[in-house]
């Protein structure tokens, strides 16, 4: 009689919880989200509401103060989150206006929307007749390279070498070469983006303080040491892409949190006037 009297009141238990959905529960876990939300603890505010989907399904007030809790969630998170990123990007900016006077910007409004930074000894009336290997970061810090081969006889270089000893670093073979004339003296160019060279600007940049011989290699080959300004240009070029798109890639999270606000308070709006 006793195991029947303890397995009933276990029951009614069970169904005078289970009643309401589990509403009173649930409305627990919302203040607890509420409360975590005040603290700006977004990450705890956001599992309890989740909770209550996955343990009290049937609880559908409290899920539906649940969907409007969880926008404002959204909603201060997204905002907390450009203030943050509003104060990145102004150190970014700081750091990046205390540098760009040791580069050159090249940019033809005319027809360039996004122009170049270069090292001043790389810039091209300066480098007349000289063959090398340039470095370049455009605007939204993106890190290119250039060799220019011009000492006679043709090569049709395809890639580059860069070497200190036994150790080097190597471009694959680029499908952007071509070549130019310059008062009758033939110019062979070839282009490699950062992350298609083959790793040989950062080699340069570590290894700047070391003999770096530079190899062109195309039907033949030809070999020439680089200088130090131009291992210079490798390792202040570098910094700067690094900030550059340091700060490009926080315009584009700044772009996501305010598409993400639009959104919500488009949601929110349309909320109340369903309730009207």
């Amino acid at each position: 009689m006793k195991k029947i009297g303890l397995s009933a009141l276990l029951a009614l238990v069970i169904l005078s919880g289970c009643s309401d959905g589990g509403e009173k529960e649930a409305q627990k876990r919302l203040q607890k989200a509420e409360a975590a939300l005040q603290q700006e603890n977004f990450s705890e505010a956001k599992l309890q509401i989740d909770s209550i989907k996955i343990v009290y399904p049937k609880a559908f007030e409290a899920r539906k103060q649940g969907i409007k809790l969880m926008q404002q969630v959204d909603l201060k998170e997204q905002k907390k989150t450009l203030v943050f990123l509003d104060s990145m990007l102004q150190v970014k900016q700081l750091k990046l206006d205390s540098i760009k006077g040791r580069f050159v910007l090249e940019k033809d409004t005319a027809y360039q929307e996004i122009g170049n930074w270069f090292y001043p000894t790389q810039v091209v009336e300066k480098n007349v007749g000289r063959s090398f290997l340039r470095a370049q970061v455009n605007e939204l810090g993106e890190m290119s390279l250039t060799s220019i081969y011009c000492a006679g006889g043709k090569l049709n270089h395809t890639s580059v070498k860069v070497s200190v000893g036994d150790e080097f670093a190597e471009t694959p073979m680029t499908k952007d070469s071509y070549i130019t004339t310059d008062l009758g003296r033939t110019i062979e160019k070839a282009d490699y983006k950062l992350g298609e060279d083959g790793g040989v600007a950062g080699f340069i940049a570590t290894n700047a303080d070391k003999n770096i011989q530079l190899t062109f290699i195309g039907d033949k080959t030809y070999r020439t040491a680089m200088s130090k300004s131009d291992k210079q240009a490798f390792v202040e070029l570098t910094e700067l892409a690094r900030i550059l798109s340091g700060m490009e890639e926080i315009r584009k999270q700044q772009k996501e949190a305010n598409l993400k606000i639009q959104f919500v308070t488009r949601k929110i709006e349309e909320g109340k006037s369903e309730q009207k």
